[in-house]
């Protein structure tokens, strides 16, 4: 539209409905859409603020030897230590899985006396032998990429 040489917009309007457990009365508050995206702007803004104030304390920091040095030390720390909860948590998964496998081997030992016995079908023997053999794998993978990654 125009009005004396201007053009106006129109803006959608939304109406936000308040929680109603906790409110005495049901209300609408009037959000223009442009809010959402002042909002979105804001958080932006201070992550690039975050950003360059790092940067700078990077470079503040890379000039100064001691810091450096002590830098260097910790990341060597920390990946280390990094390495050796890895391999930690795949010798505990292993072992998990190992487990769970000798669990199902004796449960196939169980079906098979079952099955010889004829109480019951031969899938159910097959599923067993199936579960152990699958986790059997997994906890000797697990294992194995212990041993290749040291």
């Amino acid at each position: 539209m125009r009005n004396g040489g201007l053009q106006q917009r129109s803006h959608p309007i939304r109406c936000l409905r308040a929680n109603e457990r906790f409110a005495l009365h049901a209300s609408c508050v009037i959000v223009a859409s442009e809010a959402v995206k002042i909002e979105a702007v804001i958080s932006v803004s201070a992550l690039r603020k975050l950003g360059s104030a790092t940067r700078m304390v990077q470079q503040q920091a890379g000039r100064n030897r001691l810091f450096s040095a002590l830098m260097g030390a910790a990341m060597t720390t920390v990946r280390l230590f990094g390495r050796a909860m890895h391999s930690l948590w795949l010798e505990v998964t292993g072992t998990v899985f190992l487990s769970m496998a000798v669990f199902g081997a004796a449960a196939g030992v169980r079906e098979y006396m079952k099955y010889a016995a004829g109480q019951v079908t031969p899938g159910r023997v097959a599923i067993a032998v199936c579960f152990s053999a699958t986790f059997a794998w997994f906890g000797l993978s697990s294992f194995w990429r212990v041993r290749k990654k040291s």
